[in-house]
């Protein structure tokens, strides 16, 4: 719960703007960094690690200067560098973040505590195990079923196209912005009580799909999410939404799926119109 606590200080501080113009400045920083291989069985412990930083230093250049000149043996998952790929998601200072994506001048304090991410498998040092995580996203068919369209890609020129509107694209848009870094799985309270629960992104994916106008397998959909360990499992701590580092709402999108199954809303959705190739 302290993690939910210090989320929900974030979600107050940038609703009232304090985050805007507030930047520390620093030669240096201590890193404390989790340490301990758990696959061997070790147990875990602290780390501590003086980095020179300057204003535009995220936490993972911090972290790999001291991997490059103080310990090589530090773990650490990491790719693109630009908070595209979602691999360097981490615990730091107890929020869930992208290390690549956070700036220490952000961060307050002389000591900056990076920790594995929470509600997942622990493998070794900064490095967690996301089978689960991609199980329940990969559960949720994240691809448009449509069985009037021809998806047959060896035959490129017959695969069928769909003609949709501005206001169609805007209703899935924004979930399509996940980059699956699992920071709002980290920071789900209901998945670190049953790890049956699809979670925030998945939930999100299933309502990205379904409201997409091109597939036509929004019963299933809903059926797929609606079990006792499913969407209603929810309790909307809301957490999820404040550490997506791309803007992503993934409460909302568990809140309309909800709003479907509960009848709210309606489940007639216009179909996407199919552009027929052999007339043009």
């Amino acid at each position: 719960m302290e993690t939910i606590e210090k989320i929900e200080r974030l979600d107050k501080k940038r609703a009232e703007g304090h985050h805007k113009h507030r930047e520390i400045q620093r030669t240096s920083i201590t890193l404390k960094v989790l340490r301990g291989n758990r696959a061997a069985g070790e147990r875990t412990k602290y780390d501590l690690f003086e980095v020179p930083v300057q204003r535009s230093t995220t936490v993972l250049d911090a972290l790999l200067y001291a991997k490059q000149y103080q310990d090589h043996s530090i773990g650490i998952r990491y790719s693109c560098r630009m908070a595209s790929c979602g691999s360097c998601g981490m615990k730091i200072n107890g929020i869930p973040r992208l290390a690549c994506y956070t700036k220490v001048s952000e961060l307050e304090g002389g000591v900056i505590t990076v920790e594995p991410l929470a509600n997942f498998p622990h493998i070794r040092d900064l490095v967690t195990d996301f089978e689960q995580f991609f199980a329940h996203h990969k559960n949720m068919q994240p691809y448009i079923h449509n069985d009037e369209a021809d998806m047959d890609t060896k035959q490129v020129n017959r695969m069928s196209e769909f003609m949709q509107s501005p206001d169609d694209v805007d209703k899935f848009l924004q979930f399509s912005y996940c980059i699956k870094c699992g920071l709002c799985y980290s920071a789900c309270p209901t998945v670190a009580t049953d790890t049956r629960f699809p979670g925030p992104q998945a939930l999100a994916q299933a309502y990205r799909y379904f409201i997409d106008n091109r597939d036509n397998a929004s019963k299933e959909r809903l059926d797929k999410v609606d079990d006792r360990h499913g969407i209603f499992r929810c309790h909307f701590a809301g957490s999820c939404s404040t550490v997506c580092p791309k803007g992503v709402d993934p409460a909302l999108g568990i809140q309309l799926l909800r709003g479907h199954l509960l009848g709210f809303s309606s489940n007639e959705k216009k179909k996407a119109e199919l552009k027929d190739r052999s007339k043009q």
